[in-house]
């Protein structure tokens, strides 16, 4: 999505429509919701979009892809895994900080796409845990993090980093960097002092 004055009718769409999926839900978001906080008339919006589902196909597909491609260059690198856990998290991070609304939809709005986009980003979604999963079996291999279930640690960081963006909009005093590596801190190091 694009920023500042090359931001395109669609972008607008798109960012307002996410900003309301998000505070109302997809299903109590209408095509007239949409319209009335783009700015344009209802029957203008269908001149960018052929429909709601259209919307929501692209914005959770956007952020499937930046994760995909993200996980990937991170996988390929000759980083430790324990650096890719933290470039991993990082990402979370910073694309909360980023795409905060678009990125609030992935947690529950995902249930109302429809086939074949449904199977795609769900494929792209197992994948992606999988083999975050592997990074975390191979800390565990390394001996960078204690004999835990790779499962159980790949559910509790990626469920603190999914529902992240619901405490982080609220937050005034707190930059990415600093919440960055303050999450880091917290997800893997812990914080029993030792």
């Amino acid at each position: 999505m694009q920023h500042g004055k090359t931001k395109s009718r669609r972008t607008e769409i798109l960012e307002c429509s996410a900003k309301l999926f998000r505070e109302k839900g997809y299903q109590a978001t209408s095509m007239r919701d949409i319209a009335k906080a783009v700015g344009i008339q209802g029957a203008s919006l269908y001149n960018h979009i052929q429909g709601k589902q259209d919307l929501l196909e692209e914005l959770l597909m956007f952020i499937a892809n930046l994760f995909t491609k993200e996980m990937d260059e991170i996988n390929k690198s000759s980083l430790p895994p324990v650096d890719k856990i933290k470039r991993l998290i990082g990402l979370h991070v910073r694309y909360t900080a980023e795409h905060t609304d678009a990125i609030s939809i992935i947690a529950s709005e995902w249930v109302h796409l429809e086939e074949p986009t449904l199977s795609k980003y769900l494929g792209l979604r197992a994948s992606y845990e999988k083999k975050f999963e592997k990074i975390i079996s191979n800390c565990i291999k390394e001996g960078d993090f204690e004999k835990v279930n790779p499962k159980i640690a790949l559910f509790s960081i990626l469920s603190t980093l999914r529902w992240l963006y619901s405490w982080y909009s609220n937050q005034k005093n707190i930059n990415a960097v600093e919440l960055e590596q303050q999450m880091i801190h917290c997800l893997l190091t812990g914080l029993i002092k030792r």
